[in-house]
Order: structure tokens, then sequence, then C-alpha cells
């Protein structure tokens, strides 16, 4: 019902509506002392203050003071954000920098006319990417690009010059099409006595483009005495539209999920996908003015867990098979910063004899992925995915490893831009490895 109010509201003068604006007590809370200045990618790139957290939130308090219009140059400092986060584990004052630029990004999709080249280019990205079932469509088609040798032709004729920015990045991310892959059973038993009752989210990209991850999961979870309930009836979380500001689409989504994942009584939800778990384990936020929702959403919140986690807390059961790698453990942004889920992985990976993680310089910074960022902000996305990759291969990693599908498509491009294609693999896939006593060469010669 706010919502429908909201439609009706007359913006004021900085163009925010009534209808949840950046609070004022939260951008009271930062003092503008700068410790988030050097974790912002943005700041990073062109040391900009209107492109740092404090700059923008200085711009949010203008806006609802009427001293600054929601007009293009304040939209476009709020669209440069990535959404990543890393300044709120460098704020020493706890500011809530994610629910500030949400509520921001929110107001500027109700009432900010975009450009027809932006409304095309969104609506072509969430007409397709949050849907698992339009995305293996395009699998037929993607392998025959790609098989057939027209996708080599196309880049290397410099036809895709020709089109717009975010296509060109699209197709430059695309990763290999997967060959057809069983589909997951609704129940895996444990093996030996059950310990949990999981639920698995399957994810959007996740399920089309990287169901090796959904499997290797499955099984480690199964190993260390879980059962698995994968819901078939499951869609995509509204991560993506959280981030970009639809606030309807993403709470459909989240009362959805809600739905799907009651119905199939788990005692923890798995998430293998790092802006998935963050957007998730938030639902008690987004859906706290629902009164049908609003208690469940708190109940559902507490169920829901990086993979990394549930591994974690329980104590090993499956024996670890030697893995003989160097790996550079890269942490995806929405789980280091949103999540704090930093330890975890390096523990999990350290568990397994014979495998070095090594750390990469420069940790906090993002990839450059960040949900759709890469696909709207293709220059600065490819500048920072140019440099993540830098900091990686300076290691000599026998393998790289990551908790998120959208870095593992940032890094694997990144790789093949620098001439140094190199295996990107879900930290999962390791530790599915060490359990099922994959040979180390194997994982080395993965095409990435």
């Amino acid at each position: 019902m706010a919502a429908e109010l909201a439609k009706t509201d007359s913006p004021g003068p900085g163009g925010f509506d009534a209808h949840h604006p950046p609070s004022l007590d939260l951008i009271a809370d930062c003092v503008h002392c700068g410790f988030c200045l050097s974790t912002c990618p943005t700041y990073a790139l062109w040391n900009e203050e209107m492109d740092s957290p404090r700059g923008r939130i200085y711009l949010m308090k203008m806006a609802l003071e009427g001293q600054v219009p929601l007009k293009s140059t304040f939209v476009n400092h709020m669209d440069n954000c990535l959404g990543c986060m890393a300044c709120l584990t460098s704020c020493p004052s706890g500011v809530k920098y994610d629910r500030l630029i949400e509520a921001t990004r929110a107001q500027i999709e109700r009432n900010h006319p975009r450009t027809l080249k932006e409304r095309l280019a969104r609506k072509l990205i969430f007409e397709i990417f949050p849907r698992p079932d339009r995305l293996a469509r395009l699998l037929v088609p993607l392998r025959l690009y790609q098989r057939s040798g027209l996708q080599s032709l196309v880049r290397k004729c410099g036809v895709l010059k020709l089109f717009p920015a975010h296509l060109r990045a699209m197709e430059s991310l695309i990763p290999a099409a997967p060959k057809a892959t069983p589909e997951l059973p609704e129940v895996l038993p444990a093996k030996g006595e059950r310990r949990l009752r999981v639920g698995l989210l399957l994810g959007c990209v996740q399920r089309v483009f990287f169901p090796e991850v959904n499997a290797a999961t499955a099984r480690v979870l199964v190993s260390e005495g879980c059962e698995v309930i994968i819901p078939k009836d499951q869609g995509c979380c509204g991560a993506l539209m959280v981030h970009a500001g639809q606030e309807q689409r993403a709470l459909e989504r989240a009362r959805q999920m809600i739905d799907t994942f009651e119905r199939a009584q788990v005692d923890a939800i798995a998430i293998n996908a790092a802006g998935c778990g963050s957007n998730m384990k938030d639902y008690a936020i987004l859906l706290q003015e629902d009164p049908k929702y609003a208690d469940r959403a708190r109940t559902f919140s507490t169920k829901c867990f990086d993979i990394c986690e549930i591994i974690g807390q329980l104590e090993p059961r499956a024996p670890r098979h030697p893995l003989a790698l160097r790996v550079a453990y890269h942490d995806a942004c929405h789980l280091q910063h949103a999540q704090n889920v930093q330890m975890q992985p390096r523990a999990l990976l350290r568990r397994i004899p014979g495998l070095e993680v090594v750390e990469v310089a420069e940790a906090a910074l993002c990839c450059g992925s960040a949900g759709i960022y890469n696909l709207v902000r293709p220059e600065p996305a490819k500048e920072l995915g140019a440099r993540k990759v830098r900091n990686l291969l300076a290691l000599s990693p026998d393998v790289v490893a990551a908790g998120n599908p959208g870095c593992l498509l940032q890094l694997r491009s990144g790789m093949k831009m620098a001439g140094k294609p190199m295996p990107v693999l879900h930290t999962v896939e390791l530790l599915d490895a060490a359990i099922q006593g994959i040979a180390a060469n194997s994982l080395r010669e993965r095409q990435s």
C-alpha cells in the first residue's frame, strides 16, 4: 500500500518522493572522516570526491534539502557506485551506506526519466538475467555461436565495435556454454547419519552457466551428512532488482522465495552466490513493513548461510585428499563486506592437504562485476577487472578461487583479455575436488 501511495506523491524540491527517501538520521552518522576512500573502487579510479561514499552521502543530503535536483549529474554519481559495500567494513562510524544507496536508487528509478538507450539496456538485462528459463533457452544458440567459430570471427573482424557498449560487454563476459548436465533431483539423502536438512539455492546465472558449482555444492553437503532439498519452483531472489532500485519487483521475488523454502521445511538454506546471500539475509529489512511477511522474513533470513558458513560449522566428516595447488583466493564483495564472510572460505581451503592459499593485494577492491555494473558501466568495470587480474597474476597461482558467479565471469574474461587464461573456480569446487579425490592437474588444466 505504501508503494502505491508513493506513486501519487509529488517529489519534493530535490526530486525525492515521500516513500522511503534516504534517512537523514543515517546520513548524519557519516562524519566525513575519509576512511572509506581507500577501499572505494570509483574513488580509486578517478580520485573524485563525489564518486566516493562520503561524497555521495553529501549529495543525498543536499537533494533531501532541495539544494541539488534529481538530474543527470546527481544520477550519474549514484549510478557510478558499484554497491560493493567496501565502505561498510572500512567505516569506523558504522554508517549504513547500503541502506542509503538502495533507498536513493529506488527514488531514481521512480522519479528520474532515463534516456531511451538506458531504458532499453536495462530492460534487456532484466528480461534475461533474473530469468533462468530465458537464460537456458539461450544455451543452444550460444553453443552454436561458440563452437562454429563464429564467435572467434566476430571478435577478430571488429564488428563488435558497431554495437552498444553494454552489448559488447555482455559478449565479452559470455562463458563457454556448459555441456548439457542432468538436473539435480529434488531430494539428495545425506551420507551416514543426517545432521541437517539443507535447502539449496540454485540461483539464476549460477544454475544456467555454472551447473557444476551447484552439483559440487550438493555433493559437499551430502558428504558432510546433510540431506539436500532443491525446490524446483524456486526463482530469482531479487538481488539484482534491489541493487538497481527496482523495489517492487524485488519485494515480489522475496515473497516468492520465502513461500518456496517454507514449503521445503529446511533447517538452513545454502547459498553459493555472494550477491544472493547478502540479499536473502536482508529479507527481514526488505519486508519489515509487510504485515503478512515481516515475521516470516525474519525467520527466513536466520536460515540463510553461505555454503562456506554451513560447511565451516560442521565437524569434517568426509576425508580430504591432497591437492597440491597454489590458490589465490578472491574475496567477493558481498561475502567479505556485506556478509562478513572472510575467514570461513580460507579456513576450509587450508584444511585441504597440500593446498596453499595466497593473499591478493588490494583485496578489498571490487573486481568490477557488481551485479549488473559491468553491463551498464562497462569501461570502469573493465579497468577494475584488469587491476584485479594484475594483482592475481602477480602471485603466480595455479588456480583462482572465488565465491560468486559474477566474479567468476568477470575474472575469467579479464584473464583472457590479459592473455593469461587460467582456471577460475568456485571455492566449493576445490572442496569438492578434495573430497572426491580429483587430481590437482585436472584442475590446473581447466579452461577459464
